[in-house]
């Protein structure tokens, strides 16, 4: 309604506008520049008054296949909500994926978890959308927080740390611990519960706590932009190339040639192991990142 409403207001407009073009084009004293700039102004009404008029088809139009898509939606949900089985009634087909792992995690991955075995072999893909989904979040951060750091931008204004020695006496200890933990996880995520993405937490909150004890510029000598950049890079590309024949073929005892090794040793199952690895060091870069950006938009 406010549409057509605005439209016949532009109508009406032009009406006037062209009216009085036409009785003051008679009179020859009128100067050229004023008798253009009312011809340019008939002109824009009449291209504003089209332009609604297309608008309001369009809008006609969307609000149609808006709802057409919402309809069905609602339909497809509701239908697939009427097959699910009863709240509390058991079904065999409920429990056929959760066997099959059980019965083949250990013989098909070589993992002694079998829910490593699950998110880096059975579903590594969406293992790898998860990491993809923490970089993006990087990403976004580092495009929307960054700024040029030079001298006079730096930041005084926050609380330093670094004057505390009971922090920096407690780090000295602590944080040595939170890394080999974090470490210790990553690496035996195939063998016992844990894995890249815990152990990764892990890692980056010794990270953190590093820059917080002794300083953002010590920290940032270990852990340079350029290093950050090099890390993720590698770990994310390290991890499409080496899962990218199952992603492509979708196949289940696919032979990939890389021995299992022996169920329990740290040398086992396969590429989770090093795919492991390349999760903890995205999500350990990705809490890091996030962290230095909020707090000195930068790395340096």
């Amino acid at each position: 309604m406010k549409i057509k409403t605005k439209i016949k207001e532009f109508v009406e407009q032009s009406r006037e506008w062209t009216e009085s073009f036409s009785d003051m084009s008679e009179k020859r004293d009128l100067p050229r520049e004023r008798v253009r700039r009312e011809e340019h102004m008939v002109d824009r009404l009449m291209e504003e008054k089209a332009g609604h008029m297309g608008l309001l088809k369009w809008r006609r139009l969307y609000l149609v296949l808006a709802t057409v898509c919402a309809v069905t939606l609602i339909v497809v949900l509701l239908t697939t909500v009427a097959m699910l089985p009863v709240f509390g009634e058991h079904h065999e087909y409920m429990d056929t994926v959760a066997q099959y792992y059980i019965d083949h995690a250990l013989e098909e991955t070589g993992a002694m978890n079998i829910v490593a075995g699950m998110i880096l072999d059975y579903r590594a893909f969406d293992t790898l959308g998860e990491s993809f989904v923490l970089f993006t979040a990087l990403n976004c951060v580092l495009i929307l927080l960054r700024r040029d750091f030079q001298e006079e931008y730096r930041l005084h204004d926050y609380y330093d740390l670094t004057r505390d020695p009971i922090l920096r006496r407690v780090g000295m200890v602590v944080i040595p611990c939170v890394v080999s933990f974090g470490v210790y996880v990553m690496l035996n995520g195939h063998l016992s519960p844990g894995g890249g993405f815990s152990g990764g937490a892990i890692f980056g909150a010794g990270l953190i706590f590093l820059s917080l004890a002794f300083g953002d510029d010590f920290a940032a000598r270990l852990v340079s932009e350029k290093l950050f950049k090099g890390v993720a890079a590698v770990a994310l590309g390290f991890y499409c190339l080496a899962k990218g024949y199952s992603f492509f073929t979708g196949a289940n005892h696919l032979e990939s040639g890389i021995s299992l090794g022996t169920p329990g040793s740290i040398f086992s199952s396969g590429l989770i192991l090093p795919l492991n690895v390349a999760v903890g060091f995205v999500v350990t870069l990705t809490m890091y990142g996030i962290y230095r950006m909020f707090r000195r938009g930068s790395f340096k």
